[in-house]
């Protein structure tokens, strides 16, 4: 049901852009793009928005963009944006031709721009560090040290606060930094709380397991797009709205939030802070191992890193009860298979772990496609290609897509009801396991990956002052 109102919307969608590039001319900003045969897209710089890895650009929003740029046949080039000052200057001047900020609209970036519809919700939070105080309302912050980015709707918050009745409330405008940044400011103890969007937290709080969301300080907020001031948007918002409608209606945005943002489900803040502790102490020995070996089998070494973390936490010496062992904790049988004689070898280990993983990829069916295809891989590394194929059934019986995860990940804790295993081929099963040490496995890998970035990530370009003259003369006699 859902394959046929996806293709029906595709193709209103599809018929409703042809109408409005019908005599297209340069005469609006949806002409000069198409003559231009470029759109062009500024977003801030991080993990919900717009990042660049090792294969090239990436994050929600240049997904969006992307499929945006598909529709209109031209060219996507993302610009990013180090500060919210630089991506509203860039708007304002008509450097660009759309903004995909992932902030919310506010009643004065609705008057300075023309706005998208809606394409998402999020909550501002007040942010602190597990074992300080933690403030539960305005008033409670009065006194502490809170830090917001500058130019960010969340100083417009606490100004209302502040005209609320909380007079002493202080806080401070940090311009030039990230989100990143921002919470690096309370993990490092330059400041005792930060204000900063729920769905923005959520993805980097892996980051940083020490903290905590303190409480909420406004209602649910919307997401949008911005266009620059002063020029014709109609088509071009038609275009854009009528995109995000159906990316929501037929499901595709849904798909995209859990690809993104799936990871950050189930997964304790023990575990996570467990795991930052392994990072940073054990890892580094095993980090050109494992990157090796993934570039042996081509495989993302992140993801093989984060397997061996939930086989073993990177100790090669691991035993368990059942009598699998070493990095990727293969059984006896499995190593036999694999021509591995020493399970306790790192090197070995982690290549039958790799060599078996790929195995199992390979011989799912043809029509599941990544990243699905990557989960199902590893639940069936976890619980077996039998249970996988029954958990996919159950989910084509109850109306859903086996090709999926997020739907086939529903139904394998079914697979322990003998209601369900009974009428099922290979019977009963852990199910709730695989489901676990999948979700594990992607909150680990996104760890490692958001750590690479925010160590490679690029620098925002350094203004240079002129020199004045007496600097100059400062200078010469210095060296003098």
């Amino acid at each position: 049901m859902r394959s046929k109102l996806s293709t029906a919307l595709r193709i209103l969608f599809a018929l409703s852009l042809s109408l409005l590039l019908v005599g297209c001319s340069n005469s609006d900003s949806l002409g000069r793009i198409v003559e231009r045969g470029q759109l062009i897209v500024v977003s801030r710089n991080g993990p919900a928005t717009y990042f660049q890895d090792k294969e090239g650009d990436a994050g929600f929003e240049h997904i969006l963009a992307t499929k945006l740029a598909q529709q209109l046949a031209v060219e996507l080039v993302m610009q990013p944006a180090f500060s919210l000052n630089d991506m509203f200057n860039q708007l304002q001047r008509s450097e660009v031709d759309v903004a995909a900020p992932g902030l919310v609209i506010t009643r004065l970036r609705g008057e300075q721009f023309t706005a998208s519809r809606p394409y998402a919700t999020t909550v501002p939070q007040a942010i602190y560090r597990a074992g300080t105080f933690r403030p539960r309302s305005a008033a409670d912050l009065v006194g502490m040290r809170i830090a917001v980015i500058s130019g960010s709707n969340h100083a417009d918050l606490l100004q209302n606060f502040k005209h609320a009745g909380n007079t002493e409330l202080e806080w401070q405008e940090v311009s030039d930094i990230d989100t990143m940044d921002l919470l690096a400011l309370i993990e490092q103890d330059n400041a005792d709380i930060a204000i900063l969007d729920s769905h923005e937290f959520r993805v980097q709080q892996s980051l940083f397991p020490r903290l905590r969301v303190a409480f909420d300080i406004a209602p649910e907020q919307q997401l949008t797009w911005l266009l620059p001031p002063s020029a014709d948007h109609q088509r071009l918002l038609e275009v854009i709205d009528q995109l995000l409608l159906t990316l929501e209606l037929d499901g595709t945005m849904d798909q995209l939030r859990e690809q993104q943002f799936g990871h950050t489900k189930g997964v304790s803040r023990v575990g996570s802070h467990t795991f930052s502790l392994n990072m940073r102490k054990t890892f580094p020995k095993y980090r050109q191992m494992i990157e090796r070996v993934a570039a042996e089998y081509q495989l993302d070494p992140h993801l093989l890193a984060a397997i061996s973390y939930q086989e073993s936490h990177w100790n090669p010496r691991a035993v368990s009860p059942t009598g699998v062992r070493g990095m990727m904790m293969l059984t006896l049988t499995t190593a036999r298979e694999l021509g591995i004689d020493n399970r306790l070898d790192s090197l070995q280990s982690l290549r039958g772990g790799a060599r078996y993983f790929k195995d199992i990829k390979r011989r799912l069916p043809g029509d599941i496609d990544d990243p699905d295809r990557t989960w199902f891989a590893l639940a069936a590394y976890n619980i077996g290609m039998g249970h996988l194929e029954d958990a996919r059934v159950l989910t084509e019986r109850q109306g859903g897509d086996p090709h999926l995860w997020p739907e086939v990940m529903q139904r394998l804790p079914l697979l322990q009801q003998s209601k369900y295993y009974k009428t099922l081929r290979y019977g009963y099963a852990r199910g709730s396991e695989p489901v676990t040490y999948v979700q594990n496995i992607r909150h680990y890998r996104n760890i490692l990956k958001w750590q690479g970035i925010s160590r490679d990530r690029p620098l925002p370009p350094i203004d240079v002052e002129p020199l004045v003259p007496d600097r100059l003369r400062e200078i010469e006699l210095l060296a003098l």
